[in-house]
């Protein structure tokens, strides 16, 4: 695989998340795409059962159709450090009979899912976000598979964002990637440039996790899931490098 770069695309207004994935998808085709079946990421997350002077931790299980024997698990410790893992199916199982320490928060159980198209080196998804069966948002996954560092390639992957979003795209790097501080094996702080890192399969998953959260956030935020299993009031809200949004031409 190469590098993946997650784009949430805002809601224009008047206009339904089905309408527009088919807008999108039709312009991609136009392009010279070819329609490569379909795909699916979901998230369920586990809540550790409160203690007396323990932070509750939380495992976020995802899974990803493009790793179809994997699960990949996010568990936030619940002081602001997260540990990643990667297993089979098993691991399923295994927090199903957990249910003394973990539950299950199943009302924020969130999965973008649809059509995948691939363009010359380019694989492009085309996700609609939902959340108990209610639309939530679009977010779109684009990979560039010659690459595997985004510093190499990202004036690229953008240049293609742009061309068949019809949006203008912020030269910055996705907030996934901006320079972050780390502590070294000194216990000393440094600048870690993200960017110049070698891409792997978790990264892909810690980005759907962090659009996944923003997405969670929202609901919360605006008291509840919504009536409609097709809008939202407005788009929904979250850090993303757009800087402006155009339906463009088919």
């Amino acid at each position: 695989m190469g590098v993946t770069v997650l784009q949430p695309y805002p809601l224009p207004e008047g206009k339904s998340g089905a309408h527009i994935i088919d807008h999108l998808g039709k312009r991609l085709l136009s392009l010279g795409a070819t329609h490569a079946g379909q795909f699916l990421v979901d998230c369920e997350t586990f809540i550790s059962t409160p203690q007396h002077g323990t932070p509750t931790r939380a495992v976020h299980v995802l899974h990803d159709s493009e790793f179809p024997a994997s699960t990949f698990s996010i568990i936030d410790n619940g002081t602001g450090k997260q540990v990643a893992l990667v297993a089979d199916a098993i691991f399923d199982l295994l927090m199903l009979k957990m249910t003394s320490t973990f539950t299950s928060k199943k009302q924020t159980k969130i999965e973008s899912r649809g059509a995948r198209f691939e363009y010359g080196d380019f694989v492009i998804k085309l996700g609609s976000v939902t959340m108990m069966e209610h639309f939530k948002g679009i977010l779109i996954e684009i990979e560039y598979r010659p690459c595997i560092t985004l510093s190499y390639c990202w004036e690229m992957i953008r240049e293609m964002l742009q061309g068949f979003l019809g949006i203008n795209v912020a030269k910055e790097y996705p907030t996934y990637f901006t320079t972050q501080t780390i502590m070294n094996a000194m216990g000393q702080q440094q600048l870690h440039a993200k960017q110049n890192d070698l891409y792997e399969p978790m990264d892909t998953v810690k980005q759907y996790l962090e659009h996944f959260t923003n997405y969670r956030k929202h609901v919360q935020l605006h008291g509840g899931l919504g009536s409609s299993g097709l809008s939202v009031n407005g788009p929904v809200l979250m850090p993303s490098t757009v800087v402006g949004v155009g339906m463009g031409r088919s």
